[in-house]
């Protein structure tokens, strides 16, 4: 049986891009009793007597998978933020790279508008961008030049699933535009044909841009916590992962434990005071959770 990925969900169908050629398909009867739902990204087995015809007949397990935009096998998130209009805000790129990391999908951290800023500005921006660098990621720095940058990011798409997020206001359509200015008229219709503000359900697509795919509706619209344990959370600190061996305990979740080796590295600055900080504000955030049931 031929093997592919879902590219497109729309109205009861899937369309499944195998060899370069895509096929509409539909799931099987079983799948609703089971209570399986293809998602846009699924890698997936089906059959087809022709290219509108297809049944889905196996959704293979998946890594992750996002509930906004509703997408499986993300392999990278791109994590667009302002460096000005609105102000770059470390407190948000760290809740977006704890949403990430807990799904294990590879953070690019691309810092725009780095031009609008004042010498003293650049200065601090940059102080920040050393340090995420130092953590281990990936930040790329680009003006707000519509195709700034854009040279750069094409090759980090190639043979992924990307999901670009951001606060709004950050560039984040400008810069998909830039890399497919086809979808600049795509955009621009949905919004004037449909009217802002009104409860319109968007279908997901994966695009094809610089050889991979990315998703046209940017990720995370919620920002909390909901599925992430309080365990979890040191995980999701590359910086604090690194020196967790040496604290005393086993699981030391670096709050109030003695001889815990991420507040002496807090202490000596080897780990920013501020991504501590802010690694508290979210540990606290999860345990005053409301228990679900």
């Amino acid at each position: 049986m031929p093997e592919g990925k879902i590219v497109k969900a729309l109205s009861g169908f899937y369309y499944v891009l195998s060899e370069g050629s895509v096929t509409q398909c539909r799931g099987r009867g079983n799948f609703r009793k089971n209570k399986i739902t293809p998602l846009v990204g699924d890698y997936v087995e089906f059959q087809a007597e022709n290219k509108t015809d297809g049944y889905i007949l196996k959704v293979f397990d998946r890594k992750n998978e996002l509930v906004r935009p509703p997408i499986a096998n993300v392999d990278q998130a791109i994590l667009v933020f302002s460096a000005s209009e609105p102000e770059f805000s470390p407190a948000l790129l760290d809740r977006f790279l704890v949403l990430v990391e807990s799904k294990e999908i590879e953070p690019l951290i691309c810092v725009t508008k780095m031009d609008l800023l004042t010498p003293h500005q650049i200065e601090e921006v940059e102080q920040y961008v050393r340090h995420y660098r130092s953590f281990g990621y990936e930040v790329l720095m680009t003006s707000s030049k519509t195709d700034d940058g854009v040279e750069e990011l094409a090759p980090y798409l190639r043979d992924k699933i990307s999901v670009f997020a951001g606060q709004s206001g950050v560039g984040k359509s400008s810069l998909l535009n830039a890399l497919k200015p086809e979808l600049e008229l795509k955009t621009a219709m949905i919004s004037s044909h449909l009217g802002r503000g009104k409860h319109t359900t968007r279908h997901v697509e994966l695009i094809d841009v610089e050889d991979g795919l990315v998703a046209d509706t940017p990720g995370f619209s919620s920002l909390e916590f909901s599925e992430l344990e309080i365990e979890e959370l040191p995980h999701c600190f590359p910086e604090m992962v690194e020196v967790s061996d040496d604290c005393k305990f086993r699981g030391c979740l670096h709050i109030n434990e003695p001889k815990c080796a991420v507040k002496a590295a807090v202490e000596r600055e080897e780990i920013p005071s501020y991504r501590y900080d802010h690694y508290l504000t979210f540990h606290k955030e999860i345990k005053d959770r409301k228990p679900r049931y």
